[in-house]
């Protein structure tokens, strides 16, 4: 199962806490600083909104 489709939705953090300057991306997570810091309190559909704005960022990205 996907983590976005479990409940409670997990964090996406991976422990690799790097913020990007050119993105404004944590490179770990691919979340935004304002993604992170509310993550805590999100709702469930919100934190699902984030994974899904996650997975656009995935298909966005060049990892060569």
């Amino acid at each position: 199962m996907m983590p976005e489709q479990q409940t409670p939705v997990p964090s996406p953090c991976i422990s690799l806490c790097e913020m990007a300057p050119d993105t404004g991306l944590c490179r770990g997570c691919l979340r935004t600083i304002d993604e992170i810091i509310g993550w805590s309190s999100a709702s469930d559909s919100a934190k699902r909104a984030v994974w899904a704005e996650i997975r656009r960022r995935e298909q966005q990205l060049d990892f060569k």
